[in-house]
């Protein structure tokens, strides 16, 4: 399995809303609760860890569990092997759904990362769609280029409204085009 859908599968599992009204449902990955998700995040850890990946950390948040797949070392085919065992353990068996609507949660992060780069000398940095996409078509539109120091530069400041949804490492792909 590729760690991208570990990533993906997790994210949308940690991004769940922390209402308890939130659906239990484990096998979608849709609306966790951030108890779920994070209890689902210590059952992955503890399973690489037996399946002999012993330095694999446990989950403190969303952005250090997602830190741990794209390691250098997730490239290793130890790695590989136990991401492979433990991928049942993940919300949609570590698949991410995409018939499901982002989150609450993820849905704000997005709006205000693109907040933030309006407010940082991007005042034409378009929202994400309802379904949480930013393309680099969207960005191009509006007269946006990525490559341009300044932008990844605000880009890596207004990480941090995202609170770990947004990482630097996420800015740095999609700049990269990955």
């Amino acid at each position: 399995m590729a760690a991208a859908a570990i990533l993906a599968a997790m994210v949308i599992a940690a991004c769940g809303s922390n209402s308890p009204s939130a659906s239990s449902s484990s096998r979608s990955g849709a609306h966790l609760t951030y108890a779920q998700a994070q209890q689902a995040a210590v059952n992955v850890a503890g399973c690489m860890r037996a399946h002999g990946v012993t330095n694999f950390p446990d989950p403190t948040s969303p952005r250090a569990f997602k830190d741990a797949f794209s390691s250098s070392a997730a490239q290793s085919p130890a790695f590989q092997s136990a991401q492979a065992a433990c991928r049942h353990l993940l919300p949609g068996g570590g698949q991410p759904s995409q018939s499901n609507p982002p989150s609450h949660a993820q849905i704000a992060a997005g709006l205000a990362f693109a907040r933030c780069l309006r407010s940082h000398g991007f005042p034409d940095f378009p929202d994400p769609t309802n379904s949480g996409q930013l393309t680099h078509e969207m960005l191009a539109s509006a007269g946006i280029n990525l490559h341009q120091p300044a932008v990844v530069q605000a880009a890596g400041a207004c990480v941090r409204v995202t609170h770990g949804f947004i990482t630097t490492a996420d800015v740095a792909r999609f700049v990269a085009g990955r």
